[in-house]
């Protein structure tokens, strides 16, 4: 009776321990696989940071949105303006492509238009496509920026009357200190043409 009773006892202990270890093997699966927040919760790291933060695991920028503004140098050495863009597909183009590299464009001045002395345009390389929806303008505001075609921004850094096809891109806030920096932007020495810098950055 006492070795019907032991074995009967050991089945019962034994038949715990195998229960036990299954419970143990299915809780450590559920952390692995159904604790997927847990998980996730630590690869923040990598992946699941990235969508938020703009950052992919190496650190590089995986966020495609341009610009809604530009920073804007009269001179190599200039101190930044800010360009205030508006919500249109050139504008949106423009800050794509200044996003991948700064834009260093030479001036150029419309001498003999009328009101040339306070509007100025900056021809971008061909190798960048800008949409455009040019309307007819013939008043236009200092501080106000268009896209002319082919490749071409336009800014008026005075009030003028002057009617072209533009397609307006933004804008500079019209102040003493921004007129100054596009009027007193030295020429650069050795190359005859004034310099002006585009990037995303200030």
């Amino acid at each position: 009776m006492k070795q019907i009773m032991l074995k009967s006892f050991s089945l019962s202990l034994m038949l715990v321990l195998v229960i036990a270890a299954f419970a143990g093997c299915s809780s450590h699966t559920e952390n692995n696989v159904g604790g997927g927040n847990r998980l996730s919760g630590n690869s923040d790291l990598t992946g699941g940071n990235s969508q938020s933060t703009g950052v992919d695991i190496n650190g590089e920028s995986t966020n495609n949105a341009p610009a809604t503004e530009l920073a804007v140098r009269f001179g190599d050495d200039g101190e930044p303006f800010v360009m205030h863009l508006y919500d249109n597909e050139t504008a949106r183009a423009i800050a794509r492509h200044v996003g991948t590299s700064e834009w260093r464009l030479p001036i150029y001045h419309y001498e003999g238009y009328k009101n040339w002395e306070v509007m100025q345009y900056y021809d971008i390389p061909s190798r960048y496509e800008i949409p455009s929806n040019p309307e007819t303008v013939t008043k236009e505001t200092a501080g106000a920026v268009y896209y002319s075609e082919p490749n071409r921004i336009v800014l008026f850094y005075g009030d003028a009357e002057v009617t072209g096809e533009y397609t307006p891109v933004g804008y500079f806030d019209n102040t003493e200190e921004f007129r100054s920096a596009v009027e007193d932007n030295p020429v650069l020495e050795g190359w005859g043409n004034k310099i002006v810098r585009i990037s995303d950055e200030d």
